[in-house]
């Protein structure tokens, strides 16, 4: 669902911005220059496939599925093999600039490349909507419970499913 211009937005980062009408496109935009200036910074590569596969993550606040960016990829004329978009998604996640939302089995834009932190995804179950919240909190108490058994956290993922307050409202 394609958000319009409803005031000023600085960005999608807030997570009430992704479940609410605001120039998305602004937003995505700002984005996308953030992520190619950090691709560009670390020395990545973010080749025409994988700044395309960036771009279809970035048109809406829905995680979607490899096989969705394929078709995507494929009407495009840059493949139709499975792989051209593994390689792209699973490049897109090794350097920050997409999540995979294991809840979906899907990937979403991270709407913070080159930032530290710690999201939480909130996942709308109707119209699968998701929005990137800041969990430091939660990230803190998990830390604290690894820390007192000894153990290490090298990586997680908060995943929270619930309604997004338009499928709320409709319910």
């Amino acid at each position: 669902m394609p958000h319009d211009h409803v005031g000023d937005c600085p960005g999608c980062a807030a997570p009430d911005l992704a479940f609410a009408r605001h120039d998305h496109a602004h937003c995505a935009g700002d984005v996308l220059t953030r992520a190619t200036d950090m691709a560009k910074a670390q020395g990545a590569r973010l080749t025409p496939v994988r700044r395309r596969v960036l771009e279809i993550l970035l048109e809406g606040h829905r995680a979607m599925g490899a096989y969705d960016v394929l078709q995507r990829l494929a009407a495009e004329g840059f493949g139709n093999q499975p792989p051209v978009a593994y390689r792209a998604l699973d490049f897109l996640v090794e350097q920050g600039l997409a999540h995979r939302i294991a809840r979906l089995n899907a990937f979403a834009a991270c709407m913070h490349p080159g930032e530290a932190h710690a999201p939480a995804f909130l996942i709308c179950r109707a119209c699968n909507h998701v929005a990137e919240a800041p969990a430091a909190p939660v990230r803190d108490a998990l830390d604290s419970a690894a820390a007192a058994i000894g153990f290490t956290i090298e990586r997680s993922t908060v995943e929270a499913l619930g309604l997004c307050p338009a499928c709320a409202e409709a319910a």
